[in-house]
């Protein structure tokens, strides 16, 4: 049988990357912490936690962060029958951020105001958040990723659309004379951060050009769209985001109407709890509201 104080303490460790921050976090001393977390270590005979900065969990340790996380979701179902009732931590999810710009945070407000439960987001590339969910890591994951994952369920969100835009100057300066492979060999493009492969896909897809340009790194939704606005390079924009600067004349679309979408999908484990239900509801709302 696990020791679920000692869990706790696992969970806050790795939570709050230090055992100093998981003992306020548990309104205990660091040494309690660490006696439970070295306690369960000697029951499992395995390192649960590598001491580094910030501090981070071995497979174990992050399969059994993942265990608490569950315990504590059907827990919290049984809240209006237990005495005092049962808290629910905020759920942890893990969206690209293209989406927590643009249609996410609908969802997420829809969600805590039914529910009055907040989410712990984590960023990553929408190609590798369900990794996250495979290493259980998070609960639930918006991902581009369609493969199933085992013990969870898919739902089919819609597709973000993107176009290809740049600043006049920048076209005026770089495009003159069209877009071409020679253009788009020397116009400094934007890319989010190493595995962001769209700008190369809307080069290979709309004109055959295999993309190999001067780069600029802009790891923020937003901070792609103002560094277009400002004339460093030419991107992918979200087309909600960048259509208002596109009226304006604030932008212009290298080869109009020729846009790319990335479908995405939710996938969430499936567990009988009511958050994790709610929170599907709340996402399936929003994307229907806001995606192609």
């Amino acid at each position: 049988m696990l020791d679920y104080q000692s869990l706790a303490a696992l969970g806050a460790v790795i939570r709050e990357g230090s055992f100093e921050r998981a003992a306020t976090s548990l309104a205990i001393t660091p040494s309690a912490v660490s006696q439970r977390v070295r306690g369960l270590e000697e029951r499992l005979g395995a390192i649960l936690v590598v001491r580094s900065q910030p501090c981070r969990p071995t497979e174990l340790g992050r399969a059994l962060c993942a265990h608490l996380d569950r315990v504590r979701l059907l827990e919290a179902d049984l809240a209006p029958a237990l005495s005092g009732g049962a808290e629910v931590q905020a759920l942890r999810i893990a969206v690209n951020a293209d989406s927590l710009a643009t249609w996410f945070p609908q969802a997420a407000a829809a969600f805590a105001q039914e529910t009055g439960v907040l989410l712990d987001l984590t960023l990553d590339d929408e190609d590798h958040t369900a990794e996250r969910l495979r290493s259980g890591e998070v609960l639930a994951v918006v991902t581009a990723d369609p493969k199933p994952v085992q013990g969870c369920r898919t739902v089919r969100l819609g597709a973000i659309r993107y176009a290809a835009c740049a600043s006049p100057a920048f076209v005026e300066r770089h495009f003159a004379g069209g877009v071409d492979a020679a253009s788009l060999a020397t116009a400094p493009h934007l890319r989010f951060d190493r595995r962001d492969g769209l700008q190369a896909r809307w080069a290979r897809e709309t004109l055959g050009v295999d993309l190999a340009a001067p780069t600029a790194w802009a790891p923020s939704t937003h901070g792609m769209l103002d560094l277009a606005l400002a004339g460093l390079g030419w991107g992918m924009q979200p087309v909600s985001l960048a259509e208002e600067h596109l009226a304006a004349g604030r932008l212009m679309e290298l080869v109009p109407g020729a846009r790319i979408e990335v479908e995405l999908y939710w996938i969430a484990l499936r567990l009988p709890v009511r958050a994790l239900d709610r929170l599907t509801a709340a996402v399936r709302q929003a994307a229907l509201q806001a995606l192609s």
